[in-house]
């Protein structure tokens, strides 16, 4: 496949005529809108039927939540070797507390596909925020471990889960070692039923790494507790964050060059983002907001405010203001080039697979260059 940028006095006719392909199929692959209007600066995903290059085997997991559309996931679930079912709670006496909305129809879904639907637990207080005093509660109490494993496999069991994903945060610092220990014993457990378990990691550069995301992970414990791990990669543009790229290709390379020295490759998923962050400008700590929008609607809002869609050399992600009501507005999302320099990282390092935070929001293009670029195990 090939990226075209689109330039000032494009078409789509112009566009299909000079590379000989179907109008509608770039309609299609790029999820383009009536009257397919584009942007200057947008990039869009070709099928020129060139010849297939080698391309390596990974995984690719996307984490989403019950209440999904289902032609979405129907639509993503044929890229997808994992589907993780966001989320599983527990409380300070091992019971587990299972999604808010039905779980069913998802697992069903994702066998159907041959995808495998993966349990993913979190430590969510009653204020629906990460809760550090539960997580100390599970992996310090034996007791209290134990009732949650069980109530883990019999769900498991129950439910048809074939995996099971940790995905704690804020873990106090002196938790690492217990919370490690934990993982290797949901390993244990688990892999007796023939299923693997995966576990979460902030994006750290080194092991001493200041700040509540970091101090309760060590990278070297939990490569050797878990089957596998995901590189969080994602969340430096954020909703109260400054305006920037949310997943820049050097901050991430970074992550990766630490991770590699505590972990193999092969256990190594490299966390994607599916999204994007529109500011109002100017940006004002502890004041402004970010919106999130699909990587989809910020090629919408161009589009509707005539913005030219820039690309930062450094970063590798586009960017664009727009004017509005007043008020200027930045923002930042992935396209189909910024996600080749995320694929052409998992094949430099021969990483285990890419994981997508979230798959709410259908990005066909991803999927299709995804496609194009690896195979991808289980499909």
């Amino acid at each position: 496949m090939t990226i075209y940028t689109v330039k000032s006095g494009d078409t789509i006719d112009t566009i299909a005529n000079s590379h000989s392909i179907n109008v509608d199929t770039i309609i299609y692959n790029n999820q383009l809108s009536y009257p397919y209007r584009l942007a200057v600066g947008q990039a869009l995903l070709l099928n020129t039927g060139a010849s297939e290059a080698d391309r390596n085997i990974i995984t690719a997991g996307g984490y989403a939540y019950p209440f999904i559309r289902r032609f979405t996931l129907t639509e993503t679930l044929p890229y997808l070797t994992n589907l993780f079912v966001f989320s599983y709670g527990f409380t300070t006496m091992g019971e587990l507390i299972p999604p808010a909305l039905d779980d069913t129809w998802m697992i069903a879904l994702a066998k159907e596909n041959h995808t495998a639907p993966i349990l993913t637990l979190t430590p969510f207080g009653p204020d629906g925020m990460f809760n550090n005093y539960l997580i100390s509660a599970l992996v310090n109490d034996m007791e209290v471990q134990q009732t949650f494993l069980s109530n883990l496999l019999e769900t498991i069991t129950e439910k048809g889960y074939e995996g099971v994903d940790i995905d704690f945060e804020y873990i106090l610092a002196e938790d690492r070692i217990s919370f490690a220990r934990f993982v290797a014993n949901v390993r244990e457990a688990v892999n007796e039923l023939g299923y693997p378990v995966s576990v979460a990691l902030a994006p750290k550069t080194s092991d001493s790494q200041p700040g509540l995301l970091y101090g309760g992970k060590d990278y070297g414990l939990l490569g050797e507790a878990a089957d596998s791990v995901l590189l969080m990669t994602y969340e430096w543009g954020y909703t109260y964050g400054p305006p920037m790229a949310v997943a820049p290709i050097h901050k991430v390379r970074e992550v990766v060059d630490y991770a590699l020295t505590r972990i193999p490759p092969e256990k190594i998923n490299l966390g994607i983002p599916n999204y994007g962050y529109d500011w109002t400008l100017p940006y004002e700590r502890g004041v402004s907001k970010a919106r999130t929008i699909s990587n989809t609607e910020a090629i919408e809002i161009a589009v509707a405010n005539n913005a030219v869609i820039q690309f930062d050399q450094t970063a590798m992600s586009p960017y664009f203001h727009y004017e509005l009501d007043g008020l200027t507005h930045e923002v930042w999302f992935e396209d189909v080039r910024s996600l080749r320099e995320k694929f052409s990282l998992i094949r430099e390092y021969h990483l285990r697979g890419a994981d997508y935070w979230q798959i709410m929001n259908l990005f066909r293009a991803n999927w299709l260059l995804l496609a194009d670029t690896f195979y991808i195990s289980g499909t």
